[in-house]
């Protein structure tokens, strides 16, 4: 499988794929095995419910527990090993006019002739309080983005996720002390990830904290926090990017462009097709299933086949045997 070619980067693919998790990584798996150049965008290995997961034992073909993030891992493997390209991007908006369908992200803009969204289930629907009033004057979700705008401040990141770690990296090299806080006691992230970030001597980790209030009129001032066992405490920051998980389906990109339930769940017909010809999902996206890793993995193996018909004209899914 070394051999294998996979899509340059900058050119549209045949099938894209916004997420990679076990819905998105084997959807990757048979869009590529069946011939169709595809890639996948994922915000990391660790950022979905499957790569958050402590121990994973009843997957097909573990015979022992095993880390989520290892599942993951070996699941994008398998699908890069025929071809499919994964890149490591947060997609904030999608459009969806005429033959392709494009996903804008923090670091570039990605085409398909089709797509498959399988971004999960772990999107938030609380807000912190003060967090809606400041946002844009401190509070930021993307470091990446207005990491700039710290320069030689003091800061705070917020999440347990190797997105959010990655964030802090990036932001520490401009601001003049960075506060992560994680609302668990371990960072959920690779551990080469995790090991840098321990390491860098502009970080400092609080773990097991949680954000009781952002404070500031004009512009964030401080956080209201709390450790497990012990008191609130105001810790003055400058800003901070928060990269916290909830549990509603991640579709704020898609605009409204594809109808929804009324619990925000995209809905899509019996060959995974959402209302937009040629988009697709698969997983926790759906909320018609127990939340279970293999049965996002046959969702995304579904919508990959349903995706290939597609794109040969075929107006719906037919046996294999016919």
């Amino acid at each position: 499988m070394s051999s294998v070619a996979h899509p340059k980067e900058g050119e549209a693919v045949d099938i894209l794929v916004i997420g990679g998790g076990p819905a998105g990584a084997t959807a990757a798996l048979y869009a590529a095995r069946a011939g169709r150049t595809c890639r996948v965008v994922d915000k990391g290995v660790a950022s979905g419910a499957l790569g958050m997961s402590h121990e994973i034992a009843n997957f097909p073909g573990l015979t022992e527990p095993v880390p989520g993030v290892r599942v993951v891992e070996l699941l994008r493997s398998q699908a890069a090993g025929y071809g499919a390209d994964f890149v490591t991007d947060r997609v904030t908006t999608a459009r969806f006019e005429g033959s392709r369908k494009a996903a804008y992200g923090v670091k570039g803009t990605y085409e398909g002739r089709s797509l498959i969204v399988a971004t999960g289930a772990m999107g938030r629907s609380a807000r912190l309080v003060g967090e809606e009033q400041l946002v844009g004057r401190g509070v930021s979700y993307c470091a990446t983005c207005d990491g700039f705008f710290f320069r030689d401040r003091v800061v705070a990141v917020v999440g347990a996720t190797d997105e959010a770690a990655e964030e802090a990296l990036v932001v520490a090299r401009l601001a003049r002390r960075v506060h992560f806080l994680l609302p668990v006691e371990s960072l959920r992230a690779p551990a080469e990830l995790a090991a840098q970030v321990e390491a860098n001597p502009a970080i400092e980790i609080h773990r097991s904290t949680v954000i009781e209030e952002i404070i500031g009129t004009e512009r964030v001032e401080g956080l209201r926090i709390r450790s497990r066992g012990g008191a609130p405490i105001v810790l003055p920051v400058d800003g901070v990017f928060l990269y916290l998980q909830g549990a509603r389906p991640i579709v704020d990109f898609l605009g409204g462009q594809a109808d929804l339930s009324p619990e925000g769940c995209l809905l899509v017909d019996e060959y995974l097709q959402t209302t937009i010809p040629g988009v697709f999902a698969a997983g926790d996206v759906l909320c018609k299933h127990l939340k279970q890793a293999v049965i996002a993995a046959a969702e995304g193996a579904k919508a990959a086949v349903a995706a290939d018909r597609y794109l040969s004209g075929h107006a719906k899914l037919r046996p294999d045997w016919s």
